[in-house]
């Protein structure tokens, strides 16, 4: 009995490897987001979570639960069963529906979202590892020259704009309770990715005397940074429960390689080099964060929170956008969230142990252009369905929301995200058999 439970652990972990490999594979994928907002600056900061976290608005600073692997304050990791392994594994689905006072669009995304597992240290103290997407970009604007004077003398043009590819962020941290009710984390970070992004002028007539352009900037970047959290809790009467919580997040240079090019083509194929350059200066930088949490529990019922996040990006350097006045903002963002769970342990209905989930959010990004903050706010709902026996389970979390305006120039995003996510936790990982 204890080599089955050797072998199926190993199985386990092995799997494990190999999903995270896709995870990596898939970050990095031409088709892992579509928004105009993508262009500038890193791209499409994420809003981070998991289904636990999404279906509540995305709160998660202030929110202690031993049940669930809650990343958001690795204060939070030390509540947990002392000898319990967990793992936490997502899927994301996307559907933007863009329009300007023009015209109107739609995309569909698909992609693995993360892997993160814990596990115990000593006693009050456990340990985290996870891999996360950060950002990404992916935007794509063709338009086809429609004035007759160009046409007549050059032939048909095409213009392209597009991008691809984002950055991911790799963490390992722990977390150990510094008394009963107070508890401190930190975790290493490493961001990792790459960022493509082109801009053309295609001739497409059978003219040869005229050549298309094509210029682009490469990125290749890796940073390390760091997180810190703390979370106080206090026990209240009635069998409820406030927990106060609190994360800094260092700022990061990305470091790496920036690659400008430009080539020359001929309508043979032929290629020369107008200009290439690399700079180990990439232009991208991470500001500091700083967020704030509260939630009130009760027992395994109820429980209401609220985060605030703020992150001043007015003094990160970016590479200029030509053509747009783009400049980034300061970042704040309020998130509200609830769940609430029937009877846990209702063994006649399933549907009195699943924990239903709400929340809303408002944020105003770091994006700025022609002097309007780009500013989201959104709906969620999300249910965690409990299986097998002990915290196993299947989140399901829905953002339904909007970003920007059509008005000002800008375009108006509206949008409605999927996550899928299964949690794994095994209390006898680290048990010690006295028979074989």
């Amino acid at each position: 009995m204890r080599n089955l439970k050797k072998i199926q652990k190993g199985v386990f972990l092995i799997t494990l490897l190999l999903f995270s490999q896709q995870i990596i594979a898939q970050s990095t994928d031409a088709l892992n987001s579509f928004t105009p907002y993508s262009i500038f600056g890193l791209g499409d900061v994420l809003r981070p979570g998991t289904a636990f976290n999404k279906g509540m608005g995305g709160i998660g600073v202030g929110v202690r639960d031993k049940s669930v692997i809650n990343y958001l304050n690795p204060a939070s990791i030390a509540e947990r069963d002392t000898l319990s392994f967990m793992l936490d594994f997502g899927l994301e689905q996307k559907n933007f529906y863009m329009s300007d006072s023009k015209t109107r669009s739609a995309y569909n995304a698909f992609n693995m979202h993360h892997l993160i597992l814990t596990l115990p240290i000593y006693k009050r103290s456990a340990l985290i590892v996870g891999i996360t997407p950060y950002s990404s970009v992916g935007y794509k604007f063709e338009q086809t020259e429609t004035n007759p004077v160009i046409i007549a003398e050059m032939g048909d043009i095409k213009y392209q704009k597009y991008g691809t590819g984002g950055i991911n962020k790799f963490f390992l941290g722990g977390s150990m309770k510094l008394s009963k009710n107070l508890s401190f984390g930190a975790e290493g970070i490493y961001y990792f990715g790459t960022i493509d992004r082109y801009s053309n002028i295609l001739f497409t007539s059978s003219a040869a005397s005229y050549r298309s352009i094509k210029t682009g900037m490469d990125y290749v970047v890796g940073s390390i940074s760091g997180k810190l959290g703390l979370q106080y809790s206090l026990k209240l009467p009635k069998d409820k429960s406030l927990t106060l919580g609190a994360t800094y997040l260092l700022s990061s240079s990305m470091r790496g390689d920036l690659t400008r090019y430009a080539f020359a083509v001929n309508s043979a194929g032929t290629t020369d080099t107008v200009t290439f350059n690399t700079s180990d200066r990439t232009e991208i930088e991470i500001p500091s964060e700083i967020a704030l949490g509260a939630s009130l529990r009760k027992s395994d019922k109820w429980m209401i929170g609220a985060d605030f996040v703020r992150q001043d990006w007015r003094n990160a350097s970016f590479t200029a956008t030509p053509g747009v006045n783009f400049a980034p903002s300061l970042s704040n963002t309020f998130k509200f969230g609830f769940e609430f769970t029937p009877n846990r342990y209702d063994v006649r209905y399933y549907f009195r142990r699943v924990t239903y989930k709400g929340g809303a959010y408002y944020e105003k990004s770091y994006m700025s252009l022609g002097g309007h903050q780009v500013n989201s706010a959104g709906l969620t709902l999300g249910a965690s369905f409990p299986i097998f026996r002990w915290y196993n389970s299947v989140g399901v979390a829905v953002d339904m929301g909007q970003r920007g305006s059509i008005k000002n120039n800008m375009v108006r995003e509206r949008y409605l995200m999927f996550v899928v996510n299964i949690s794994l936790f095994d209390p006898t990982w680290f048990r010690k058999y006295k028979y074989d």
